[in-house]
């Protein structure tokens, strides 16, 4: 080939080369656990997501391009581990969204953060996952912490007005289980109840893959706990309400921590009637008030629309939210550079109540939400409803045992 063909040929190919890149996707990794006992609340987080980028990409995409969704499941730590590897080093993504679970969410972020990834943490609560230092680490829903807090509220703002009782004279029972989800959880409620005045008789942890719980409630029923605060994934959920029915135990509240208590599923299995007046400290669910959530029937829509169903948890809210607050940062970011990415992240600015989750978003230092809050719900009439804070309120919370 002559020198002269060559240069045109080298020409075209540069060509051909520089406007395939200008059109090349976007890929973004989405790490959930899409399999195994955890499969349930990882799809409809995930799904949360999911309808996130199809609004972003039907608006244009990041910087002009289509974004290109990479799923990536991971059951425990060494599956998070291998796949954000392929994730970050085999599809070299521009960033990791995930994970509802803490365990995977923690070992996944030590990869993403050698590799200089940004990871978007939508679900995850344990609190240590943001307090370890990691630069490209940010997390936009509720802690652990933040979920103990609303616990207790539930308590001193909700139960014990509603039962006319003093709340430092009810008995209460701490049960959870115990990795790192409930262990965190449990011992912020522990000592803020301990801080508050509050009479804590139990604290009673378990494995969340237990078949058995009645020893426990023995427990409880010999402490003669009023309140029971569980922290659950489904299945013990469900494990636990049918074995306190079958030991005839009824205290006078049962206050759950997360997904266990929020799915329409563990109604399914565990009846409307038994979850009656059952409250819920968790995500935003999506029947809250729009004053308090503007755009949560829109999302509901979408959901619906996508899907063919109403949302199963508020797990694919607060993720659909989370997603779109760091997508829309990365869309503003001078660069897709994960600097760039982690400053403009740092500028966000929205108040609390100004989202379909009731949610703000303003991130520390260390990269969590410090605008992030829970909600607390109660099931009245097979349907999980808002009752506090007064904002996002549909109903007022009602007891059985109410004076």
């Amino acid at each position: 080939m002559s020198t002269k063909n060559w240069v045109k040929t080298a020409s075209v190919i540069l060509c051909v080369s520089t406007s395939i890149a200008a059109h090349a996707d976007i890929k973004i990794g989405a790490l959930y656990p899409l399999s195994g006992s955890l499969a349930l609340l990882g799809d409809e987080s995930y799904r949360g997501l999911e309808i996130a980028v199809a609004e972003r990409n039907a608006a244009g995409g990041l910087k002009g391009e289509q974004i290109k969704l990479l799923k990536a499941d991971a059951v425990d730590a060494g599956q998070a581990v291998g796949a954000a590897r392929k994730l970050t080093s085999v599809e070299n993504v521009t960033a990791v969204f995930g994970s509802y679970s803490s365990a995977l969410s923690f070992a996944a972020t030590q990869v993403t953060e050698m590799a200089g990834v940004p990871y978007f943490e939508l679900g995850a609560v344990s609190d240590n996952i943001t307090e370890r230092d990691l630069k490209y680490v940010m997390r936009s829903n509720p802690t652990a912490r933040n979920f103990a807090e609303g616990t207790l509220t539930a308590i001193t703002q909700i139960v014990g007005p509603s039962l006319k009782v003093d709340p430092k004279q009810l008995k209460i029972a701490i049960i959870h289980e115990d990795a790192l989800y409930g262990t965190t959880i449990a011992g912020f409620q522990k000592q803020l109840a301990q801080e508050q005045g509050l009479n804590v008789v139990e604290v009673l942890p378990y494995s969340a893959k237990a078949v058995d719980l009645s020893s426990l409630i023995l427990r409880l029923k010999g402490a003669k706990a009023d309140v029971v605060l569980q922290t659950s994934y489904q299945n013990d959920t469900t494990l636990f309400f049918r074995q306190i029915r079958e030991a005839g135990y009824k205290p006078k509240a049962v206050v759950g921590a997360g997904g266990g208590y929020s799915m329409q599923d563990t109604v399914t299995v565990v009846g409307a009637e038994n979850m009656e007046g059952v409250l819920d400290v968790d995500f935003p669910q999506f029947q809250t008030n729009e004053k308090g959530a503007p755009g949560i029937s829109a999302f509901a829509k979408a959901y619906k629309d996508r899907f063919g169903s109403e949302p199963r948890s508020g797990h694919s809210l607060i993720n659909y939210v989370g997603a779109k607050v760091f997508l829309d940062a990365m869309e503003k970011s001078q660069s897709l550079e994960a600097d760039a990415i982690r400053a403009s992240v740092a500028s966000v600015d929205i108040p609390v109540g100004a989202t379909a989750a009731g949610i703000g978003a303003k991130f520390g230092e260390n990269g969590q939400n410090q605008r992030a809050n829970t909600a607390i719900m109660q099931w009245q009439d097979g349907a999980l409803k808002t009752v506090y804070p007064e904002a996002a309120a549909v109903t007022k919370a009602r007891f059985s045992d109410q004076p």
